[in-house]
């Protein structure tokens, strides 16, 4: 069951910082500044996937801080995602295409 769990956890890992990835390619390629914090959010989310395992079995602490910080950690990845959405940005930040 350990082992499932480390897949799933390595796999979601993956995909977010694949997404990561693509986002901040969309942001050099098109200069679409909530592109880049789309990147930075779904980065800290990817990393929140996997730094509780890896505090409660590698480093030893106790679940529930281990749980603690990646929740923490997750949650600054979505409030950055969340900017991404709200925050002022000017018409070329938008990639040429605000109207």
């Amino acid at each position: 069951m350990h082992q499932a769990l480390i897949v799933a956890k390595l796999i979601t890992m993956g995909l977010g910082f694949l997404i990561a990835y693509q986002a901040y390619r969309g942001y050099r390629v098109h200069g679409a500044t909530p592109l880049k914090f789309v990147s930075i959010g779904f980065f800290f989310i990817s990393l929140g996937s996997v730094i509780e395992g890896l505090l409660f079995d590698v480093v030893g602490w106790e679940i529930y801080m281990a749980g603690a910080i990646q929740t923490s950690i997750v949650a600054l990845g979505m409030s950055v995602i969340l900017y991404s959405l709200y925050g002022e940005f000017g018409e070329r930040s938008l990639g040429g295409n605000a109207k």
